[in-house]
């Protein structure tokens, strides 16, 4: 035990309450306790003392402790220093926040780029920011669970269609553009998390564009391993131009921190002020940005790394077929 125990009624009422929501998660399987790694993270991470094969991060491509971002995250980190002290509105933004803005926007071919804190705080900020009553969204099933709940914060109506299934996105859009919406967004997952299967993008942007349905697409788990230097599925699609909302994380395959949307430059200016994540969270500290532009140099370095990442995730599932 850390500190003292609680001796409010009104705590240890809050606490039993807890206490028995937990104990329904054990019983049915559901609690779990968290794993401390003992090392950096890599293809192999000490847990109890022990060294063990990981195959379950998101850090595609090892740029975690690739040497070029370690050591641009130090220099920041002296230049710069730990924090920024502020909002992005306010005295947070530095001339290294719009630099990795820059470079994003020009990785992912697009006018602008916005960066926020986290990849489930670009959903929930562009979502909930862009959509209002008399809008609605057109939703994969199975899209991400901060995709659900940027949904859940707009006024927007909402229509669910079969997971990557074309035709019934189809249905969806046709069914909302006959009930007169103002703004309709088709919203899907670039690469689905839970199952890695892609999302067949060109036909749902041209169902889209059939209807004037603008497209959204979350390419947390394919950027930097899908399309040319890992620029995801817009790029693997040929699409670039035709996806209004580029949504990334900085935390997969980039190896660092944080999240972003690479759009229009009135996309950009509309998130400044209205996306709530973005106006009411400091900005990232010095050494984060910094990591994350060399990640984005590595990127466009070359293609080596990528194409190892695909022998090796070929090597591994031909070994699991060999073994039955």
């Amino acid at each position: 035990m850390i500190g003292e125990r609680a001796t409010s009624k009104a705590v240890q009422a809050l606490d039993a309450s807890l206490q028995e929501d937990l104990e329904a998660l054990r019983s049915d399987g559901l609690f779990r306790p968290l794993r401390v790694l003992e090392s950096a993270q890599g293809p192999e991470v000490v847990i109890n003392g022990r060294p063990l094969v990981s195959l379950s991060s998101n850090n595609y491509l090892g740029l975690n402790t690739h040497p070029r971002l370690v050591g641009a995250a130090e220099r920041a980190a002296v230049e710069w220093g730990a924090g920024t002290g502020a909002v992005r509105t306010i005295a947070g933004t530095q001339t290294l926040h719009e630099e990795l803005e820059r470079r994003l926007a020009q990785f992912k071919r697009t006018e602008a780029a916005l960066t926020f804190q986290s990849g489930y705080t670009v959903n929930v900020g562009v979502l909930g920011s862009m959509l209002d009553k008399g809008d609605c969204v057109v939703s994969d099933k199975l899209n991400h669970a901060s995709i659900i709940d940027g949904i859940r914060l707009t006024k927007a109506d909402r229509i669910l269609y079969e997971h990557v299934d074309v035709d019934d996105a189809e249905r969806a859009l046709s069914e909302a553009r006959a009930k007169g919406y103002r703004r309709v967004l088709l919203v899907t997952d670039g690469v689905f998390s839970m199952d890695g299967d892609i999302a067949p993008l060109k036909d749902l942007v041209e169902r889209a564009e059939k209807y004037d349905a603008a497209v959204m697409v979350d390419d947390a788990h394919a950027t930097g391993v899908l399309g040319s230097n890992g620029r995801g599925t817009t790029d693997h699609f040929g699409l670039h131009g035709r996806v209004a909302l580029n949504i990334g994380t900085l935390s997969k395959a980039v190896g660092v921190v944080g999240g972003y949307v690479c759009a229009s430059q009135a996309v950009r200016d509309h998130l400044i002020h209205k996306a709530r994540p973005f106006l009411f969270s400091s900005s990232h500290p010095p050494s984060v940005v910094a990591a994350c532009i060399a990640a984005v140099d590595v990127l466009e370095s070359g293609q080596e790394l990528i194409d190892q990442l695909w022998a090796h995730t070929r090597h591994f599932k031909e070994g699991l077929r060999s073994l039955g």
